[in-house]
């Protein structure tokens, strides 16, 4: 576990993360992090769960419609 505090920056208010934690989550400065909503509590994550959702629908469609896809493909 690691203690972050939250630090006046402008108007805003933020946190550092530690080194070990953005390597943890593949991140560098200018990165966008998302904070969702879990069951315990709140989840920072790297990737856009909207995005991750969209994509799974993507990859639904195109295991229903693979023979047309691959017909098109042509």
């Amino acid at each position: 576990m690691v203690n972050l505090r939250v630090r006046k920056v402008g108007n805003s208010l933020g946190v550092i993360l530690p080194a070990e934690a953005a390597a943890f989550l593949n991140v560098k400065e200018g990165d966008e992090l998302f904070l969702t909503e879990s069951p315990d509590g709140y989840r920072l994550t790297p990737y856009d769960p909207k995005f991750a959702r969209a994509m799974e629908l993507a990859e639904e469609f195109m295991d229903r419609h693979k023979n047309a896809l691959r017909e098109l493909a042509k």
